[in-house]
């Protein structure tokens, strides 16, 4: 069933008055020493104690966190409950950090696994990732990354084989989100069991967009594109590991439009993959995006300016856009690209079905598309409600998109089906 709610881009900064109110009371208690500490070392203990464990692992990288707090504490401009929000998850993936240590030394055999083949879906944002995971997600023999799982990817006091503990936590985090922005659900729809993206994972290495997308650290942004990424992926494969050791699966249902900037690394440390691009016209999916990140960092931050959001992220989309194609370029006769266009999956979605499993050398079966349509109409489009969005609100045009995507969209229309 539909929502009849619609969201538009101009009301993000709408929200429910007990928030604003906390966050007024809050600041007034500052000067008492109530304000959330983003101290490294700090950070680190209370995960510590969380936890009962002490060791991060001989591979742990600290730079990459000790940048970015930086940056946060010096450019992000954090209202109370945005900096209680960063303080805790950061202590949370130290903390999943400091367990998955404690698993892959106590069970050995976690690493000693293959990684699973991989269906990766790389499209920018707002080109129907997550309805399309959603859809693979479908496949009993695809495994999928559960929200409450790449959350908390190591056992939570050994609920290994139940994830009790980390289902509740999933749950409140859920409801927690509906509470301070009930309408960035009709954005992004955010359930507890449903797939998420395995970014997640890369943010336990602290080497992610997560930060840029929720916060205003264009210092940790930059140091960001100029490092390798080597570290995250090659601990983003341990946990992958953790998860199917806990869950067997065939073969991963992966997507985050993170993967695009580095599909190098992907392919070194994934092996067996299948790149799954999906398209959609620029003048709809970027506007889209620029909206949901302005809805996500006005939950931390007062000082939300959507020239700044667009103007980082429409060169950001840009430079994905270009690394991807560069190397799909140099390497298109040694990888598989499957491309899907959005207006096609949304108008027909198990044509697009077949178009990835056939490039696979695989056939639906009959049992298959019916779970495939079920899936379907679970999750029809505007579950939550309608997103309206205007390009024109974040201070540019479609001209202005033009300067950063015109070889991407000189490539797309090489690919001639796509719209």
């Amino acid at each position: 069933m539909k929502s009849k709610k619609t969201i538009r881009s101009d009301q993000y900064r709408k929200q429910p008055g007990w928030f604003t109110l906390l966050n007024r009371i809050w600041r007034k208690t500052y000067p008492l020493g109530t304000r959330s500490n983003l101290d490294i070392d700090n950070l680190k203990e209370a995960a510590k104690k969380a936890t009962g464990l002490d060791d991060f692992g001989k591979d742990f990288w600290q730079e990459p966190l000790e940048v970015m707090l930086k940056s946060i504490n010096e450019e992000a401009q954090l209202h109370p409950i945005g900096q209680f929000i960063t303080r805790q998850r950061i202590i949370n993936l130290l903390s999943v950090r400091l367990r998955a240590e404690h698993y892959f030394k106590k069970y050995p055999e976690i690493l000693e696994q293959e990684l699973y083949p991989c269906m990766l879906i790389i499209g920018l944002q707002r080109t129907g990732t997550t309805k399309l995971q959603r859809l693979l997600a479908s496949d009993p023999d695809n495994r999928s990354i559960l929200s409450w799982e790449a959350l908390n990817p190591a056992p939570v006091k050994d609920d290994a084989v139940t994830g009790k503990k980390r289902i509740k936590i999933a749950k409140t985090s859920v409801k927690a989100l509906k509470h301070m922005s009930p309408g960035f659900f009709a954005i992004h729809p955010i359930e507890f069991e449903a797939p998420e993206e395995d970014v997640l994972l890369l943010d336990v290495s602290f080497l992610s967009t997560t930060a840029e997308a929720t916060m205003n650290v264009p210092t940790y942004a930059a140091w960001l594109e100029k490092n390798d990424q080597s570290e995250a992926y090659a601990y983003m494969v341990k946990l992958l590991k953790l998860l199917q050791w806990q869950r067997p699966g065939k073969r991963w249902i992966l997507k985050t439009p993170h993967h695009l900037e580095f599909l190098p690394q992907v392919k070194k440390y994934f092996g067996d993959v299948q790149f799954i691009w999906t398209h959609r016209n620029i003048n709809e999916c970027i506007p889209s995006f620029l909206s949901m990140v302005a809805y996500s960092r006005i939950l931390f931050s007062e000082e939300v300016d959507k020239k700044t959001v667009a103007s980082h992220w429409v060169r950001k989309n840009g430079y994905m856009l270009s690394k991807a194609l560069k190397y799909r370029r140099d390497n298109k006769k040694e990888v598989l690209f499957t491309d899907i266009s959005y207006s096609d999956m949304v108008q027909d979605p198990m044509s697009s079905l077949d178009r990835i499993y056939n490039n696979r050398g695989e056939e639906i079966s009959k049992e298959l598309r019916i779970m495939f349509n079920e899936s379907n109409l679970r999750n029809p489009q505007g579950k939550y409600g309608k997103h309206q969005y205007d390009l024109l609100e974040f201070g540019i045009d479609k001209n202005y998109l033009k300067e950063f995507t015109r070889d991407y969209e000189q490539y797309k229309e090489s690919l001639g089906e796509l719209k």
